[in-house]
């Protein structure tokens, strides 16, 4: 156990952080307590991981994207094979984002939900999160950190959704060198924040994502599998954005949130419109993250030289779930949708005031015994709830990792053994003519 752990364990005052040395003989203003303790790592040990992190990374992003580029004539020969394919490389990469942080972010995440999702989540007997949401779902979520995706994609892995996951993104992140180009493969909405040129490129993603295909990784209704994931605030919250939105609310004469920004209804709307007959389900998770002093925010805190580099990450991320039958949300007044999306993001704002108070979510440990599956199927067993999990963000099996190269290397095999024999026809034919 840390001396932190001790320390808050028995309620002594932590250690403050040293004043910063300005020069001649100045100091500067005390350095708050950062959340995740004190640098863990000296100056060497985090220029190491930098360039192991950085080697990783780029290693895995080539060989995907790679992948991606050798499987794209399967568009013009076999479209349901084709997604099918861009599925696994989508599974590759979620094992990516998986595997950086299990290495060089190691993560605690305690999950609890409402009775509504009771039955969807369990822990194994070796302490692993497991999920049993449906195969389409609209994912709904508050946007503390930018690192929010990384962590909702892990829990569409414990799913065995992670090459099934859809994110609407800012369209600046499209231009990011082999990154860019890589996630447009995957069918990603990119958004420049302007409706009028927004809405066509997001209806002809819907269109797509509720098109019915054949191939091998198709659902059940052949509907392909889809987590479309969506932060209804637009952008993360910080002290730029915290002004915006209190000055937007008091613009609408409504009250503003202390925890989250206001959420925006345009986008999810219309995307439940359109949405609308292929799913039955719209899953919200309440993300917080363990340490952040009231009035702080989590991006001057978790950046990605603390969280990946220093040792710092976050003590624990902590998620909250339940979820909203898509019949009963009112997608054809706009108005009312709009009140209906406010009264989400204020149950959500009590439940973060509930965990900074607790340091902890409700959580659902009762139990059904009207027979109701997780499904909401008719059933005969009894259904217990969850309470409290808590897990790590890793892997379930080590030789994972294999994925993320194998298609790549059946590429790299086929290509060998078609040049020995094309050798061995051309030059052996060559040898006997001599």
């Amino acid at each position: 156990m840390s001396f932190e752990n001790v320390q808050r364990k028995m309620g002594l005052p932590s250690v403050p952080e040293p004043l910063p040395d300005l020069g001649a003989g100045f100091k500067g203003k005390p350095i708050e307590p950062h959340p995740a303790g004190r640098v863990k790592h000296g100056s060497f040990v985090q220029l190491l991981r930098m360039l192991l992190f950085a080697t990783w990374l780029c290693l895995c992003v080539f060989s995907i994207h790679a992948t991606q580029i050798l499987g794209s004539p399967l568009y013009l020969i076999n479209k349901d094979l084709y997604y099918a394919y861009i599925a696994l490389t989508k599974q590759s990469f979620g094992l990516l984002i998986i595997t950086l942080t299990q290495w060089f972010s190691p993560t605690i995440v305690r999950v609890s939900g409402d009775k509504s999702v009771r039955g969807q989540i369990r822990q194994t007997k070796d302490g692993r999160l497991e999920m049993d949401f449906p195969e389409r779902l609209v994912m709904l979520a508050n946007h503390q950190l930018y690192t929010d995706w990384l962590y909702l994609w892990w829990v569409a892995y414990t799913n065995r959704m992670h090459g099934h996951v859809y994110i609407i993104l800012k369209e600046s992140l499209k231009y990011i060198p082999v990154i860019g180009p890589g996630i447009m493969f995957y069918g990603f909405v990119f958004m420049a924040r302007n409706w009028a040129r927004d809405k066509p490129r997001l209806q002809h993603r819907l269109q797509k994502l509720k098109s019915r295909h054949g191939g091998p990784m198709s659902g059940s209704r052949s509907l392909d599998p889809m987590w479309l994931m969506i932060f209804p605030e637009g952008t993360n919250l910080s002290g730029n954005t915290r002004m915006k939105s209190a000055k937007w609310a008091e613009k609408q004469g409504i009250p503003d949130l202390q925890y989250q920004l206001l959420p925006k209804s345009t986008g999810l709307l219309y995307c439940l419109q359109e949405l609308r007959g292929t799913l039955d389900w719209v899953y919200d998770c309440t993300v917080a993250y363990e340490g952040i002093p009231r009035g702080g925010y989590g991006q001057d805190y978790f950046t990605l030289r603390s969280t990946f580099f220093q040792g710092r990450p976050p003590k624990s991320v902590n998620m909250h779930w339940r979820r909203f039958e898509v019949s009963s949300i009112p997608l054809d007044d706009t108005k009312a949708f709009e009140a209906w999306l406010k009264q989400r993001w204020d149950e959500k704002e009590e439940l973060l005031q509930q965990y900074v108070r607790n340091g902890c979510f409700p959580a659902d440990e009762g139990h059904s015994t009207d027979g109701e599956l997780a499904n909401g199927a008719a059933g005969g067993k009894v259904i217990q709830g969850a309470g409290y999990i808590e897990t790590e963000v890793k892997l379930s099996h080590w030789f994972e990792v294999g994925q993320i190269f194998v298609v790549l290397a059946g590429f790299g095999m086929v290509a060998n053994v078609l040049t020995k024999i094309w050798n061995l026809v051309i030059y052996g034919r060559l040898a006997v003519s001599k």
